[in-house]
């Protein structure tokens, strides 16, 4: 389609602004499951350091806390996983499409 638009004029050359999306870069897929898989990342490394503080002894730390931090961090995991596994059979699909 013609950047114009329909009346042929450029919306620069009308003085209107173009929308803010149109003009900011947008964070691509790639960036979003990179930061979805640091955040899974992270998650773990709490719970781990969680669980270790707590079979050390550390007062500080409840089990309660700990419980809570190791199920987010499998719940994280596995989101990843299914997320994984859908791409893969995507991938799968395409490339088993006749061209």
């Amino acid at each position: 389609m013609n950047p114009a638009g329909a009346s042929g004029v450029a919306p620069a050359a009308t003085g209107a602004s173009l929308p803010t999306s149109a003009v900011a870069p947008t964070r691509g897929f790639g960036d979003a499951l990179r930061t979805a898989l640091q955040d899974v990342s992270a998650a773990q490394n709490r719970a781990s350091e969680l669980q270790n503080r707590v079979q050390a002894g550390d007062r500080s730390v409840s089990l309660e806390e700990t419980m809570v931090a190791m199920q987010k961090a499998q719940i994280g995991f596995q989101a990843a996983l299914h997320v994984r596994n859908r791409m893969m059979q995507a991938y799968t699909d395409v490339m088993n499409m006749q061209v």
